[in-house]
């Protein structure tokens, strides 16, 4: 445990990203086995269940240091972490011992508290307690919180591995992914081309796209270029290996038995194929609104009046396996071919090829772009025809080439901490825009300033709070900021009567006074135009 701590502390607080290489290829080369398998999975989302609840560990904390429940809420408000106010709460520990158990033992110790009595899960959490030092404590209160925002990509932890084994990093990504268990898998098995756990189901790694930041002309000869339209739903794979299909995410979350429309696909297409695309509501192959794919999302079960009001349809984009084999270094041209004959053939209403946008030119293109919210996307995808299928974000044979966003002027009423290294920082705002002479929130938003102006905004929550809920402060509604937002869709969860597609902070309007932000009015003008 010891060591994963540290491992912890070096990562959250270096901003390099060859440090935090180092600090992984380190920790690879050194730890137990069963720790790294652990490592691997906690930091690519396949975190342990949780056995004891937040209010559980808190309840805890506060016997143990004798300190009033209030005065532990208002530690926990200012510190903005639960797993850290409690690190910092607990007393010192001089006499932990020199050694420290593995990780792997404490994961397991706490799954097997799932099913216990109260009082043992305490006597647990307060040994471990005792056990370990101040880092120790708080990566074990994470590792029950599931609150782990490690600054490290997962592209980081494969590179790490690549140099630590000395293989390649492609293939390392392909190995890690997919329907695992930490608990059950060796590190070799993980890793090994001939794993004794065949997995079926295993997805191939995203090839991910950069938004395209210059003259789209530079990118050269346009007979060069394949254009497809970028839609808004969910990206995502089809396989079908051993005869049985699976429904993979782009955030490696199995998802077959949620979309019933998918599960006769195993009937008609062929079998050892993998097809990446995009996991769209869908009517007459024409796309519907993200927002109605959000009502299908999270059900455990789904009735015959979703399946109904919310069609979901598969818009193929590319061909990663077909006859068992691996078509990743394939052009592009071949495996978009291919791809073609098998939808044809297989010819099932769920599974649409997303169509090919012809061009001769780069000003026609950026015409056709302008079209895009008219028929539900986003903007194009940009991709050379010769380009191979790569692993995570590449720069140079894709782009993403994506329509301006939605804007509205708003302005701050709420307020409140961040997480992390914001913790200590008011960055958390919800926006109102003017209806009549009232004022109504609409949207939250967190992200979009620099650091300098996010130290600037909680200057001034911390100089005009009017009123304080829990963590959550209310302005004086004087600071004015634009929000852009990618879709605009009817809710009846928002008194607003909107909900908004990925909002974010696009500038702050320091020319503009609370007078002039936008009304109500306005968002339901552009729900009319831009909503269905």
């Amino acid at each position: 445990m010891r060591e994963f701590a540290e491992l912890v502390m070096k990562l959250g607080s270096s901003t390099k990203t060859n440090d935090k290489l180092e600090a992984l290829m380190h920790y690879f080369n050194n730890a137990d086995n069963k720790d790294k398998v652990w490592v691997i999975a906690i930091f690519s989302g396949r975190r342990p269940k949780r056995a004891v609840n937040t209010t559980q560990l808190a309840t805890y904390c506060v016997e143990l240091v004798d300190l009033p429940f209030w005065l532990f809420e208002e530690s926990y408000h200012t510190v903005g972490d639960l797993a850290e106010t409690i690190a910092l709460l607990l007393p010192g520990n001089e006499n932990a011992p020199n050694t420290s158990k593995p990780l792997h033992l404490y994961i397991e110790q706490l799954r097997d508290l799932e099913k216990q009595a109260e009082e043992i899960k305490k006597q647990f959490i307060l040994k471990a307690w005792k056990e370990m030092n101040f880092a120790e404590r708080f990566v074990f209160n994470k590792l029950i919180t599931g609150g782990f925002r490690i600054g490290v990509s997962q592209k980081v932890i494969v590179n790490a591995l690549a140099k630590t084994i000395n293989l390649d990093s492609s293939v390392i990504a392909h190995r890690i992914s997919g329907n695992w268990d930490p608990s059950t898998i060796t590190f070799d098995e993980l890793l090994s081309e001939h794993s004794l756990n065949t997995d079926f189901s295993k997805p191939y790694p995203f090839y991910l796209a950069y938004a395209i930041e210059e003259d789209v002309s530079q990118l050269g000869d346009p007979k060069d270029w394949q254009a497809e339209w970028k839609w808004d739903g969910i990206r995502g794979q089809v396989i079908k290996r051993n005869q049985e299909l699976f429904v993979w995410s782009r955030g490696e979350e199995l998802m077959t038995e949620k979309f019933p429309e998918y599960h006769s696909l195993a009937q008609v297409l062929p079998d050892g194929i993998a097809i990446d695309g995009e996991i769209i509501p869908s009517v007459d192959q024409k796309p519907l609104p993200f927002a109605l794919l959000q009502t299908r999302i999270g059900r455990k079960n789904i009735t015959k009046k979703q399946l109904q009001e919310v069609p979901i349809a598969f818009f193929a984009y590319d061909l990663l396996e077909y006859n068992g084999e691996d078509w990743r270094d394939r052009p592009l041209e071949e495996r978009r071919s291919q791809l073609e004959e098998v939808i044809a053939a297989t010819n099932h209403p769920s599974l649409i090829i997303s169509p090919i946008v012809p061009f001769s030119n780069w000003e026609e293109l950026a015409r056709l772009r302008e079209s895009s919210r008219e028929l539900g996307a986003e903007g194009f995808m940009l991709k050379k025809k010769q380009s191979t299928y790569q692993v995570g974000r590449k720069r140079g044979d894709w782009w993403k080439w994506k329509i301006d966003p939605l804007t509205i002027d708003a302005v701050m009423i709420y307020a409140q901490k961040g997480a992390g290294r914001r913790s200590n920082l008011y960055t958390d705002y919800t926006f109102a825009v003017k209806d009549g002479d009232k004022l109504i929130a609409f949207t939250k938003a967190y992200s979009g300033l620099t650091d300098k102006e996010f130290a600037q905004v909680d200057a001034f929550v911390k100089r005009n709070s009017l009123e304080k809920f829990g963590p959550v402060r209310t302005v004086k509604p004087e600071l004015v900021f634009e929000i852009a937002f990618e879709g605009i869709a009817a809710s009846n969860r928002h008194k607003s009567g909107v909900a908004l597609r990925f909002p974010r902070i696009s500038r702050w309007r320091k020319d503009k006074t609370p007078e002039e932000i936008n009304t109500l009015e306005d968002l339901k003008q552009l729900l009319e135009v831009y909503g269905k």
